[in-house]
């Protein structure tokens, strides 16, 4: 019986179909559950749910275990809820209990990765064997190919700032959009980037240019307030300098500090002050 487009109860008659069959197309997860086990009952709906979301990405299979009786213990099944994920006749993954949502999600992200992910997570691993440059090489492909994918950007920039390129990714994540660059996964890692090349630069005195690089040299020096200071500076006599990166800066390494550092609490107000 069909209980959506992509719900279905099993059968001791149609499971290897139901389940193994259509495993050979795509992914289907078999939730094997009990009427007498009351996590089943919470897990179902979320279950369904689920389903919906992702419109067919995955078939969901409802197995009562009373139903298929030995067949159970035949496939590994040792108590409920279990949530056995099957791809290609085989089982690729197993979730025991009434698990999160954010459990689900992250693991059906896992299996049903678009083309785009595919390539990223490629790269990863080829990063991950020692092969940077091959990795960069295929993470700047997929950046052409779907410029909107800020997770391949950022990826790419990270790479490239481990590969002793962090002009280079600097200049690809200053590309983004606004937007993109504020946002709080690539943020840390512009203003990172921006004091690296800050550091290597050259200013005229006074200049903001400058003040930046005397910050950015002050951090390598591991010379905290006087980096503060510059950069307070900064935010005061040049806010339009960089997208005000004298006070992007401050904030950013208000939180690398903490908000209870003596630093922190001293700058903030002074940067607070600036506005008043």
């Amino acid at each position: 019986m069909s209980l959506s487009p992509h719900v279905f109860d099993a059968t001791r008659e149609n499971f290897d179909q139901l389940v193994l069959g259509n495993s050979m197309r795509g992914l289907v997860l078999a939730h094997f559950w009990n009427p007498k086990a009351g996590p089943c009952l919470v897990l179902m709906p979320r279950l369904v749910r689920l389903a919906g979301e992702y419109a067919g990405r995955f078939l969901l299979v409802m197995v009562n275990t009373d139903d298929l009786g030995r067949r159970v213990r035949d496939l590994g099944v040792t108590s409920v809820p279990t949530v056995k994920f099957y791809l290609r006749g085989e089982v690729a993954h197993t979730i025991h209990g009434a698990e999160s949502d954010a459990t689900f999600h992250e693991a059906l992200g896992r299996f049903l990765a678009g083309d785009q992910d595919r390539q990223r997570l490629e790269a990863l691993r080829t990063h991950q064997e020692g092969h940077t440059a091959e990795a960069i090489a295929m993470l700047a492909r997929a950046a052409v190919e779907a410029p909107e994918d800020l997770a391949v950007a950022l990826d790419l920039a990270k790479l490239l700032t481990l590969d002793r390129r962090p002009d280079e990714a600097l200049t690809l994540l200053m590309t983004l959009p606004l937007e993109a660059r504020r946002r709080a996964d690539i943020a840390p890692l512009l203003i990172h980037l921006e004091l690296i090349v800050a550091a290597a630069e050259e200013a005229t005195a006074a200049s903001p240019e400058a003040l930046l690089t005397q910050a950015a040299r002050a951090l390598l020096d591991d010379e905290m307030e006087v980096a503060l200071e510059q950069l307070l500076e900064l935010a005061r006599v040049a806010p339009e300098f960089r997208d005000d990166i004298g006070r992007r800066a401050l904030i950013s390494l208000f939180a690398l500090l903490g908000g209870e550092h003596a630093l922190t609490r001293r700058y903030r107000s002074r940067l607070a002050g600036l506005a008043s």
